[in-house]
């Protein structure tokens, strides 16, 4: 047993693997209490942008924690979240009008599928089935869990999810079935929405999917009134090589799901954006009617200030320009990495890269992604492999050096693990 009280997500305490302490943080780097420098090859779970202890938010942070720390958002504003929802009126599609606030991508999911269900509910139409796309993950609250896969990760809160449909996951050869089994599904009348996340399926093992194959499937959710939820939370903020994924398609959504590089990554927030109608839905002078969904901490002014001071980073600075060199960087290792033996599937989409590790047994819960994990550790590299599939997600700001370190490593663990 750990001297410490601390219980880890996702870890499974009884394997004895060392958590190492990190004590501080910049760029692309951490560096643990013990004097080492670790190349965050992940952003740190996927949410740093711009690098750790970005100077303009940490400064936005500093000066709003002195001014107002927190308070009610229920009936009451400040000007962080104001500047925030303005900021995203200004950059995100038009038609998404409304902005609320919530603190994790998990809860900005539950809030699009209480938005949807509410919808449906206050014009008096019975519908209530939710659609998704096979191998997602949109989160480990209960509803959000309910959205993704299921499997060992979930097997256990069984009895407390709720059934949705499920619709093919749209690989190359298997496009038709998916459009086909969602046509179906949507033509029934009674499906509210459909969930996606646009066109990479993140914790599912970083599965890609065509623009067309996405065009297709808010076109069938339009044509049956079925709405269309963007999950957005990682995809979102340049990951993909654009600032959306749905740009890549021409999609605009019903609803969009966006948190993690919200606030460059530096502290917790969350926003659920939907068109008029939605929010219209829940506009009346009967008060049973209201939208039903709230936590303490909802927009909370420090966590908006960091968010207003990202929204200012994209549009004062060449963002789009570093994402687009990161990406390219990217593709050419990948591309050197996929001649090494054992390597499979290699994949890229904007600024993330990814490969499956072809071994038998390869499983989520086999043994080897913690012997990965163990090599990265020691090697001074923070990548958290997906079963059998190793990805890179680095920081914007990574630079070369930090790069090649970080492929360096991936080729010796294929060679000498794989």
């Amino acid at each position: 047993m750990s001297d410490s009280p601390i219980w880890h997500p996702f870890t499974q305490h009884g394997l004895g693997e060392p958590i190492p302490q990190v004590a501080r943080a910049e760029g692309a780097a951490l560096y643990t209490a013990d004097g080492r420098r670790i190349i965050d090859a992940i952003s740190s779970w996927w949410v740093t942008t711009h690098g750790h202890c970005h100077p303009r938010i940490m400064a936005a942070v500093a000066e709003q924690a002195g001014r107002l720390d927190q308070i009610i958002f229920a009936g009451w504003t400040h000007e962080p979240a104001e500047a925030v929802a303005q900021g995203l009126r200004a950059v995100m599609p038009p038609e998404l009008t409304r902005v609320f606030f919530s603190d994790s991508g998990s809860t900005s999911v539950e809030v699009a599928l209480k938005m949807a269900l509410g919808f449906w509910a206050n014009r008096g139409e019975p519908r209530h089935r939710i659609l998704v796309l096979e191998h997602s993950y949109h989160g480990d609250t209960i509803g959000a869990m309910s959205v993704g896969a299921r499997g060992v990760f979930n097997a256990a809160y069984a009895p407390l999810l709720f059934d949705v449909g499920t619709i093919p996951f749209p690989a190359e050869s298997a496009e038709q079935a998916c459009l086909d089994a969602l046509e179906a599904e949507c033509a029934a009348g009674v499906v509210a929405a459909f969930i996606v996340e646009p066109l990479v399926l993140g914790a599912g093992g970083m599965l890609v999917y065509s623009a067309e194959v996405l065009v297709e499937m808010a076109a069938i959710c339009a044509r049956h009134g079925v709405l269309f939820i963007a999950d957005e939370v990682m995809t979102g903020w340049g990951r993909t090589g654009t600032l959306l994924a749905c740009e890549q398609a021409g999609v605009v959504p019903d609803i969009l799901c966006l948190s993690k590089g919200l606030t460059g990554g530096a502290v917790p927030l969350a926003v659920t954006m939907a068109r008029e109608p939605i929010y219209a839905a829940h506009w009346s002078a009967d008060r049973a009617r209201m939208f039903f969904h709230s936590s303490s901490y909802t927009a909370n002014p420090i966590a908006c200030a960091a968010a207003a001071a990202n929204l200012a980073i994209w549009r004062d600075e060449p963002v789009g320009e570093r994402v687009a060199t990161l990406a390219a960087r990217q593709a050419e290792r990948l591309a050197a990495a996929a001649t090494l033996p054992n390597v499979a599937n290699p994949r890229a989409l904007g600024t993330i890269a990814a490969f499956d590790i072809a071994v038998p047994d390869a499983g989520y819960l086999s043994d080897l992604a913690p012997r990965l994990l163990a090599h990265f550790r020691e090697a001074g590299v923070l990548l958290r492999p997906l079963g059998n599939t190793l990805y890179v997600m680095p920081p914007y700001c990574i630079g070369e050096d930090d790069l090649d370190a970080i492929w360096s490593e991936i080729g010796r663990a294929v060679a000498t693990i794989a």
